[in-house]
């Protein structure tokens, strides 16, 4: 570059140098004014173009930062109304250039707080679409949802909105969990004790409540929700059909096994059967108590008994007879056996008749054995009272006839209490038999038939022995009158003619306690005692009655006199015999 042009441009030219330089040149190239004029008036045109442009970029730029400040302004206190902000923007004083630098710092803070917003936002609303998604049953959907933001309102207020909404939800998904995992372990419960796949069972509800290793949340949607309860229910509906099932085959096997006198050691081999019989639906809880195969393995056994039961039912049938026939033998009801038996094999051999009705009519006969034995228990306790005190009456009759008694002697003094007990006793017989009397009088109006005891009326019993009874009692004041007249005819002899030794002086005997030293009452063994009941017990009384007639006129020893006077008896009864004529037990 040359040395003028490096002045021409220079920082320091100015345009009146640079015009005279022009001069200059013009002057040395000779230019003529007119063309001066031309060119110093494009020149001057060429200027203003510059000036121009440089104007309207100027006023440009102020137009751009005029509009840069507006929309600051605006976005500012677009901000500020979507944010709820509570204090307004006001503008500042200054050039525009000052105005947006006040302004850049206001609007940077609102935009930070604007995103960080949305975040809150986007999350609080992911996690509300992906709730509806999971009550829904889309879970899967949730995930890949891109929620929508109105970023015209992003206020706190909205906000809050937004998150009472979630907990509204998610106490509505805790909700659904909680009766999501209770129906769970109610088939969790279920399958234990029916022995099914727990797992198969809640797969083929959702795939996700069997198999939660994929990271996959249960399902809680409504329908879920209903199949698992349908599941539950239909569980426990075949929880208590197998239940009732058991327990039916459960007491048929405890019948069976009453019936043929099954060991124990066999019976326990289905003790996990038996004690559910009385165990109620909830009370079930044992693992694969109520599994199928339990099921068919007492249906089996049921089945083998039945087989069993019909080779032994003849055996069972002449058992609950012969249980008849011991009840009726102990309340001494004659029944005859022998015809009965015979009816039972007939029947049994004949094949016409069901066994298991037959012995269900037997079992009713033996309800019916047991109702009559009860009725007659109260009866018979009284007979057994009347016919122990019956036997000690005349054990005191013998007694009070041995001359002896007094005498010193082995068993003598055990003699004397007996006889002591035995007039207390005696002397309740006659309330005992009156009493008994009357009870068996109201039985036979009550049952309309004659109460037998041995194939004997108990009536007639009570009659007969009261006439024996009174009998006895005459026969012994007639004995006492007798000796009385005997003592005054000896006492009026001795009057007479002095004191003499009595030709009819009994000899001595053997004391009553020592007739037998093996005998604990010391009652003869040899002498014959007479029960109430029996036949040949009231021919003995009348053959002693009869007998007794000629031995009274052999002295009597004064001291062995009767103590007590003798009771008249009253009332009469009847009673239905026995096989073996003893006592009734019940």
């Amino acid at each position: 570059m040359s040395v003028h042009e490096r002045k021409i441009f220079s920082p320091i030219t100015t345009c009146g140098s640079l015009l005279q330089e022009l001069q200059k040149i013009w002057d040395e190239i000779g230019e003529s004014d007119s063309e001066r004029d031309k060119m110093l008036l494009q020149l001057e045109q060429e200027c203003l173009d510059v000036y121009r442009k440089k104007v309207e970029k100027a006023s440009k730029y102020k137009a751009d930062l005029h509009q840069a400040l507006a929309e600051a302004e605006s976005e500012a206190a677009n901000l500020v109304s979507a944010l709820g902000e509570q204090a307004s923007f006001s503008r500042v004083k200054g050039t525009l250039k000052e105005q947006i630098s006040a302004i850049k710092p206001v609007l940077e803070d609102l935009r930070w707080k604007k995103e960080e917003r949305i975040k809150e936002f986007q999350n609080v609303q992911t996690q509300i679409v992906q709730l509806h998604a999971e009550l829904a049953g889309n879970a899967h959907l949730g995930n890949s949802a891109d929620p929508q933001i109105d970023e015209r309102d992003l206020t706190m207020m909205k906000l809050g909105e937004l998150k009472s909404h979630l907990q509204e939800l998610q106490r509505e998904k805790s909700v659904r969990m909680q009766r999501v995992n209770g129906h769970i372990n109610s088939i969790h419960e279920l399958s234990t004790v029916l022995l099914v796949d727990f797992f198969m069972t809640v797969n083929e509800v959702h795939p996700s409540l069997g198999d939660s290793a994929n990271g996959q949340p249960k399902s809680i949607s409504n329908d879920t929700l209903t199949r698992l309860a349908g599941v539950v229910q239909s569980l426990k509906q075949e929880k208590q059909q197998r239940l009732q099932k058991l327990q039916d085959l459960g007491s048929t096997l405890v019948e069976l096994w009453n019936l043929m006198d099954t060991p124990v050691d066999e019976q326990n081999r289905f003790h996990h059967v038996t004690r559910l019989i009385s165990a109620t639906v909830d009370e079930v809880s044992s693992q694969g108590c109520l599994a199928l195969d339990v099921i068919e393995q007492t249906e089996l056994e049921v089945e083998r008994l039945n087989v069993v039961k019909a080779s032994k039912m003849k055996e069972l049938v002449l058992k609950k007879q012969n249980e008849i026939e011991e009840i009726y033998k102990g309340v001494h009801v004659d029944v005859d056996t022998v015809t009965a038996r015979q009816i039972l094999i007939n029947l049994i051999d004949s094949g016409d008749v069901d066994l298991s009705d037959l012995l269900s009519g037997m079992d009713d006969q033996i309800m019916k054995a047991k109702e009559q034995a009860l009725s007659r228990k109260d009866i018979l306790e009284k007979v057994e009272k009347w016919k122990f005190a019956a036997e000690e009456e005349a054990w005191l009759d013998d007694y009070e006839r041995d001359q002896n008694r007094y005498s010193a002697g082995r068993g003598a003094h055990k003699n004397l209490k007996r006889a002591e007990k035995a007039r207390i006793l005696v002397s309740k017989i006659p309330s005992l038999v009156e009493n008994l009397t009357t009870k068996v009088k109201a039985w036979e109006e009550e049952k309309a038939v004659p109460f037998m005891y041995d194939k004997i009326s108990l009536l007639e019993s009570l009659r007969e022995y009261n006439v024996a009874r009174q009998e006895r009692e005459e026969e012994k004041r007639r004995s006492r009158e007798k000796k009385r007249l005997q003592e005054q005819h000896v006492a009026e002899q001795e009057t007479l003619y002095g004191s003499k030794p009595s030709p009819m002086r009994p000899t001595l005997k053997k004391p009553l306690g020592q007739i037998n030293s093996n005998t604990a009452s010391g009652t003869p063994t040899g002498r014959h005692t007479t029960t109430p009941l029996s036949r040949h017990g009231i021919l003995a009384a009348k053959e002693r009655r009869e007998s007794g007639k000629a031995a009274v006129a052999i002295p009597v020893n004064y001291v062995a006199l009767p103590k007590d006077e003798p009771v008249s008896l009253s009332g009469s009864a009847a009673v239905s015999p026995s096989l073996d004529g003893s006592p009734f037990t019940h």
